[in-house]
């Protein structure tokens, strides 16, 4: 094949990619209009029986902390726009990364399509879904670093809240379903289940930090949805103290942790330089 034909080639893939990202966040931005109510839609908190709102499960965040979505959504239009430039049409970076953040992007809506029309135990397989997708989308992102501004914002910090945002709003949805299914005897160990639910979030939290070189972006998410639990269970139903405490716990600990990390791996490269 000649040169020429590959490159023509090559150009309408990263074009058909550049179209398919754009048509992805079009279908999220519909469908999260129909999830806060518009075109006749029911908002989120209020379908399934309420089980989605703050007061449906004991790992549930106050709703304050839905409003991560907003920063989630403007970043995911940013870097729509940006990738979607001609500067940007070839990167190697973007070919890696596009088709996988689209797809994020598609899974997101039908989340919201999942909660208003299917069942719960659906959104919770959809949303499972979108946290592996999104799990495997920061992997490619570390393994493919960038560089800029540009880059560190718009898909290493945007995909990064994306995630550690998922990864916490799983086990709600995960919590609200087994409210749900289970009996209600079983709210007597509700407090002990949390705290351990809790602590695998913050190990999770800390095992993306240490595998990302120390990226920041999916602890402040986290950190964001535990302290929103944390104050849920202080103030409002139903109440957890011990839920609580673990959850303040845990969103600093997956602040910190990142932080850290960094400072030590900075300085050993100083001390190694030095040597």
């Amino acid at each position: 094949m000649s040169e020429p034909r590959k490159t023509r080639q090559s150009a309408g893939k990263d074009i058909a990619r550049q179209i398919v990202v754009i048509s992805a966040f079009c279908f999220m931005i519909v469908a999260a209009l129909v999830g806060v109510g518009m075109f006749g839609g029911t908002p989120v908190q209020d379908v399934q029986g309420g089980a989605l709102d703050e007061d449906g499960s004991y790992l549930a965040p106050a709703s304050p902390a839905f409003s991560i979505w907003t920063v989630i959504y403007v970043g995911l239009f940013a870097y729509t726009v940006w990738q979607a430039l001609p500067s940007q049409r070839a990167r190697e970076r973007q070919r890696a990364l596009g088709a996988l953040i689209a797809g994020t992007m598609v899974l997101n809506g039908l989340w919201l399509v999942a909660a208003q029309f299917t069942t719960l135990p659906l959104t919770v397989i959809v949303i499972a879904l979108l946290l592996v997708l999104l799990g495997v989308t920061y992997h490619v992102s570390v393994a493919f670093p960038g560089r800029g501004l540009a880059d560190s914002l718009l898909i290493d910090g945007v995909t990064g809240l994306h995630l550690g945002w998922v990864a916490l709003a799983t086990v709600a949805n995960t919590a609200a379903w087994l409210t749900q299914t289970l009996s209600p005897d079983l709210a007597e160990a509700a407090a002990i289940w949390g705290i351990a639910v809790i602590a695998v979030v913050a190990a999770i939290g800390i095992a993306i930090a240490w595998r990302s070189g120390w990226r920041w972006s999916p602890g402040l998410a986290m950190a964001w949805g535990l302290v929103w639990i944390g104050v849920a269970r202080l103030s409002g139903e139903p109440q957890s103290t011990p839920i609580a405490v673990a959850a303040i716990v845990a969103a600093v600990l997956v602040v910190v942790t990142p932080l850290v990390g960094k400072v030590m791996q900075q300085t050993f490269s100083l001390r190694n330089a030095e040597a």
